[in-house]
């Protein structure tokens, strides 16, 4: 039964994208498209049900309690995200999470990994020469990047470029500056909570078994989306 509350999580009622309650837009936690311990042994059990149901889960409630002050929910996240300027620091943090974290769930596969194909490994080969050395500038920027945030593959004016934003900033939002903004193909959270449980402060480990699990297949539908944005 549905009432007045604000996250809704009945399994049934989450693969929905959103559900009016009392005439306002609700955005859900969308259940992971694997189960939590799909991803062993690079990423555990116990990590995906905090990071999921916890944090994941608590942005989403944050997100959904900030838009009720609004008088009408934009559609989606992603036209909130790029007039991230007209919000509060409450929806655009909320919302950067709850998208971010949206994303980073499909980027990853327990049947993932391997060298891309199709056309994100050509314009791959393209844009950095290899797929090595994509890799190794990719991991570089996801393992320095100082504090807490995302490393990112963008489509930016129809070229890859490999960006981090800080804590939940996303590459759709008009305030970060210009050479950030793009639309992601592929993210990694390097947020503690992502990785500490298993791989304590080794970030670089973490970065490292994530090669392991990446979702190509949906990076290429990400790709085919931005050619299409």
């Amino acid at each position: 039964m549905i009432g007045a509350i604000g996250l809704v999580t009945v399994p049934s009622l989450a693969r929905r994208k959103n559900i009016l309650l009392s005439g306002q837009k609700e955005f859900l936690l969308p259940e992971l498209p694997y189960a939590y311990d799909a991803l062993e042994p690079y990423i555990d059990k116990e990590t995906m049900m905090v990071h999921h149901s916890k944090h994941h889960a608590g942005y989403t409630a944050k997100f959904n309690a900030a838009l009720r002050a609004l008088p009408i929910t934009p559609n989606t996240v992603r036209e909130i995200l790029a007039n991230a300027s007209n919000y509060s620091a409450a929806i655009v943090n909320n919302g950067g999470g709850y998208l971010n974290h949206k994303m980073y769930w499909k980027f990853m596969s327990p049947k993932g990994g391997g060298d891309p194909s199709g056309p994100v490994a050509d314009a791959i080969k393209r844009d950095f020469g290899s797929f090595e050395n994509f890799k190794e500038q990719f991991s570089a920027a996801a393992k320095t990047h100082f504090g807490s945030g995302w490393a990112w593959l963008i489509w930016q004016k129809g070229n890859l470029k490999i960006t981090t934003t800080s804590n939940q900033d996303n590459p759709f939002m008009d305030t970060l500056p210009e050479d950030q903004r793009g639309f992601p193909l592929l993210n990694i959270d390097v947020w503690e909570h992502a990785y500490y449980l298993k791989y304590q402060n080794r970030r670089g480990d973490y970065v490292d078994a994530f090669w392991n699990i990446v979702n190509w297949e949906f990076v290429n539908k990400r790709l085919s989306n931005a050619s299409k944005a």
